[in-house]
C-alpha cells in the first residue's frame, strides 16, 4: 500500500525513518555507510525534503531490519501522468535554479513544441490510447513553463546532431521544433550547444544526463535510459556527471556556432 506523495506524506515517512534509526542506535553517518547512501541523502529524506526510490527503501529496510515498511509506504510518484521513473525527476525540475541537460535522441521535454511531443508520446510500446497520450502531452506541455521566467532557472542544452537530423513527425514538425529551439537560444533564455557528428566518439555517449543546482539543497544528476530512470545524489556521482558533461561541453559548437546550424537544418526542413 503507497501513500500519495506530497510534503505531509514525506514527512512523515522522514519522521519514521528517524525515529527507527535512532530505535537502532545509529547516527545519520552510521546508516548512510550501511545502506550505501549519502548522509545528506538520508538527512533530506528524514527532513522531508527528499524521498528515496525504491532501491534506497529495500536497503533501508535491510539496515533497519524493518520487515519491508519503508518500501511498502514509499510514496508514489504521481497519477500515472509521467512514466514512474521520472516522477521525483520532475519535482527537483520545477525547484531547480541551474539546469544543464544533455540530449543525445530526442529533443529534451521542456524544450518540446506541442506537434513534437504528440510524436514522441504516441510513438513506443505499449502502444497508448489518444486519452492516455494526451493527459501525458499536458504534463510535457506544462514542464516548458518554468522558462516562462527570463532569469531562473539557468537553462543550458547541450543537444547531438542526431537530435536535429531526426525528422521526427516529418519536416513541418522539426521545423517548428527547431525554430522554437533558435528562438530561445537567439533571445539568450538558453544557451544551446551542439554536438556535431565530426566530433566522433565523445563523453556523453552513453545517454540521456540532467545536471541540476538548487538553492538549499545539493545538486543532484537525473541519468535515464529504456523504461528507467533514477536521481543521483551521491556527491562523488554527482561530481563525476557534471565532469562527463563538462568533457562533452569541450566537444560541442559555441552557442552562436550551434544556432547557426541548427538555422541551417530548420531551413533544410522548411524547403523539404
Amino acid at each position: 500500500m503507497a501513500i500519495e506523495d506530497n510534503p505531509q506524506s514525506r514527512e512523515k515517512y522522514g519522521k519514521e525513518l528517524k525515529r527507527r534509526r535512532e530505535k537502532a542506535g545509529l547516527t545519520q553517518e552510521d546508516l548512510s555507510l550501511r545502506a550505501i547512501m549519502s548522509r545528506s541523502h538520508i538527512a533530506h529524506i528524514e527532513a522531508g525534503r527528499r524521498r528515496p526510490d525504491v532501491e534506497d527503501a529495500r536497503r533501508l529496510d535491510q539496515v533497519l531490519g524493518t520487515g519491508g515498511f519503508f518500501v511498502e509506504f514509499l510514496p508514489t510518484l504521481g497519477e500515472g501522468k509521467v512514466a514512474e521513473h521520472f516522477g521525483e525527476a520532475l519535482k527537483l525540475e520545477r525547484q531547480a535554479k541551474v539546469i544543464r541537460v544533455y540530449g543525445p535522441k530526442l529533443v529534451p521535454g521542456v524544450l518540446q513544441t506541442e506537434a513534437y511531443a504528440r510524436e514522441v508520446l504516441g510513438s513506443g510500446f505499449p502502444p497508448k490510447t489518444p486519452e492516455e497520450r494526451d493527459k501525458l502531452l499536458v504534463t510535457r506541455l506544462e514542464r516548458g513553463r518554468i522558462l516562462d521566467d527570463f532569469h531562473s532557472p539557468v537553462f543550458w542544452s547541450l543537444l547531438d546532431e542526431a537530435v536535429l537530423r531526426r525528422p521526427v513527425g516529418g519536416a513541418a514538425v522539426m521545423c517548428e521544433q527547431l525554430r522554437h529551439i533558435l528562438k530561445l537560444g537567439e533571445s539568450n533564455r538558453i544557451r544551446v550547444h551542439v554536438l556535431p557528428f565530426s566530433v566522433g566518439l565523445h563523453a556523453l555517449m552513453e545517454g540521456f544526463v540532467s545536471l541540476m543546482w538548487f538553492e538549499d539543497l545539493p545538486p543532484v544528476a537525473y541519468v535515464e535510459g529504456l523504461k528507467t530512470g533514477r536521481v543521483l545524489e551521491v556527491p562523488s556521482v554527482v561530481r563525476q556527471c557534471q565532469a562527463v558533461y563538462d568533457h562533452g561541453l569541450g566537444d560541442a559548437l559555441s552557442h552562436r556556432a550551434s544556432l547557426a546550424l541548427i538555422r541551417s537544418i530548420a531551413e533544410e526542413y522548411e524547403h523539404a
